[in-house]
């Protein structure tokens, strides 16, 4: 077993067998990869390892970059927006940093224990790096720094996994008994006021979302194909009419005659809806057929903000709509319903669907396509990151505290700005979404396992002085601030229960929860709200960092 104690081999099996750990799943709750690899190198650190200080601090970087590159579009859309969903990451901060200090002041936590409390209750990681870094500033001796930062460490491990099955069964099973309400049957009523006609649309495999029909025109004669597809709400569109031997291209104004044969296409629940206003179906006859394109367009259009996809079309004129649907939605790479009454936001990345020059035009009216292949400019990469850990440099005196972004505060404001730029302008800096889960998900993995392999000594320690206290923490620091907030959601903002619920998952920025919750919800409805207070606390809770350090340190003495 000596080939352990290599540092990078020690590493990698930490990564390896963490994620392998975290896949076990109990219930509704997954440990994750993150916490199964800190789980592992606590475990293999027992044996002395130590990786460097270098390679945890650029994994981090790389990690928290990722992190506010991704957040950055959302972050920015609902500081302009008035942050209703946003009050919730305040209820978070204010809720666990007032716990936090109840905590301190009963059981003498010392700062990195605290801290490593915040971060597993609150479930962000990145706490314990922007926390580590706090702690390093401080006017300790090496060894006390080291035996802190390996605290906050065992006491993340602690408290993460009690934080995460707390939040994980409140939402999914107390908060809706608490509310009196059938989440799944909430969840398909919300579907279907946001304008779904389908109630198993998003549980049906196997059925194509978007098909075309051949009818004969039946009862729609002496109709234009304008005035038929205005009055079904342009749910569906007239692509072709057959009259006689030929096929006509339809426009707006052509009137539909006895015999002719239309061929219709749109949503699935459109065309079957459709069908009584037409006569009988058809086959389609061969060469009919015509090319049609998806495009994903990045939202950019100021009047589009704010706007649900079906008034999208009074922005555009008759020529531009017809044929065009939107097929996906998608924000913080998380899927949103496509809907009808689906309010879109700035930087949502929406999929068009129709003819391919149709697409062409409207994109260009919405924004900026998303630009082809999968390439991470890695100028604009090793520029914002550079530029972060610039501003991380600056510090603040505030009385006997000094205060500063550090390194991976720093990183996540460059990485913010960066994220923000690439949205306005898409062609240029790209990190691709695939590539951006990549790096926060091995560079948090890279930092967790080397705090953990570092740690490993002084970890049964902790576990020895404060036993059962820890856990018990993590489970109420996690569970109190979540009840607040259905309090304030439900009485006070009358926010409908599966939105509230992804709220409530995104304050405490667990993607496990917000993966229960949809299945237990049967539809996407509670990303909805997932994705506002995911960006927002993905923001508020690692500048905390530094924050609880230096409260913490006041209060201690």
């Amino acid at each position: 077993m000596s080939f352990l104690t290599d540092p990078i081999i020690a590493l990698f099996i930490s990564l390896a067998l963490g994620f392998l750990i975290g896949k076990l799943r109990v219930g509704p709750v997954q440990l994750g990869g993150t916490c199964g690899t800190l789980f592992v190198a606590l475990a293999i650190g027992q044996l002395g390892v130590q990786v460097g200080p270098d390679l945890k601090n650029a994994a981090f970087a790389l990690f928290i970059y990722a992190l506010g590159f991704s957040a950055g579009p959302q972050f920015f859309t609902n500081i302009r927006g008035g942050w209703r969903y946003g009050i919730f990451s305040i209820i978070e901060v204010v809720c666990v940093l007032a716990l936090l200090i109840i905590a301190v002041l009963l059981f003498h936590l010392d700062v990195g224990t605290a801290a490593g409390l915040f971060a597993g209750s609150a479930t962000e990681s990145a706490v314990v790096g922007t926390a580590s870094e706090a702690i390093g500033r401080l006017a300790l001796s090496g060894p006390e720094i080291q035996q802190l930062q390996a605290n906050i460490a065992t006491a993340y491990s602690l408290t993460y996994l009690f934080g995460l099955i707390a939040i994980v069964i409140f939402t999914t099973q107390i908060a809706p008994l608490l509310l009196k309400i059938d989440l799944r049957q909430e969840a398909q009523d919300l579907a279907r006021k946001l304008g779904s006609t389908d109630d198993d649309e998003e549980q049906a495999e196997g059925l194509p979302a978007f098909v075309g029909r051949a009818f004969r025109v039946g009862d729609a004669v002496g109709q234009t194909v304008g005035d038929f597809e205005k009055s079904r709400g342009w749910a569906v569109a007239i692509e072709r009419l057959q009259r006689g031997s030929d096929v006509l291209e339809t426009t707006p104004d052509l009137l539909m005659r006895a015999d002719d044969i239309v061929f219709v296409r749109g949503r699935r629940n459109a065309i079957i809806a459709v069908r009584d206003r037409f006569g009988d179906e058809v086959p389609v006859p061969q060469g009919t057929n015509f090319a049609l394109a998806t495009r994903d367009i990045v939202l950019g259009r100021k009047e589009v903000f704010g706007r649900q996809i079906r008034q999208l079309r009074q922005l555009a004129s008759p020529e531009l709509q017809r044929g065009i649907f939107i097929s996906h939605v998608r924000r913080m790479g998380q899927n949103i319903p496509a809907l009808s009454g689906t309010v879109l936001q700035h930087g949502d990345i929406v999929t068009l669907y129709g003819p391919e020059q149709a697409i062409e035009r409207a994109g260009r009216e919405l924004g900026k396509p998303v630009p082809p292949g999968e390439r991470t400019d890695f100028i604009f990469l090793g520029l914002g990151l550079a530029l972060g850990l610039v501003i991380g440099h600056f510090h603040l005196k505030i009385g006997g505290m000094e205060l500063g972004l550090g390194a991976g505060g720093g990183a996540l404001v460059s990485g913010l700005v960066f994220g923000w730029l690439n949205m306005r302008n898409p062609t240029r800096g790209g990190l691709p979404p695939a590539a951006a889960e990549f790096a926060k998900d091995f560079g948090l993995a890279t930092f967790i396992a080397a705090i953990g392999l570092s740690a490993g000594p002084d970890a049964i320690n902790l576990i020895m002085e404060y036993g059962l206290i820890l856990p018990v923490l993590g489970l109420l620091v996690s569970f109190l601030p979540a009840l607040v907030s259905l309090f304030v959601g439900s009485k006070l903002m009358k926010i409908d229960a599966p939105i509230l619920l992804g709220v409530i998952a995104g304050q405490h920025c667990s993607t496990p929860t917000i993966s229960a919750l949809v299945s237990q919800a049967g539809n996407s409805t509670p990303v909805i709200g997932y994705t506002v207070t995911y960006a927002i606390s993905n923001v508020l809770l690692p500048l905390m960092g530094p924050v609880v350090v230096g409260v913490v340190t006041a209060l201690t003495g």
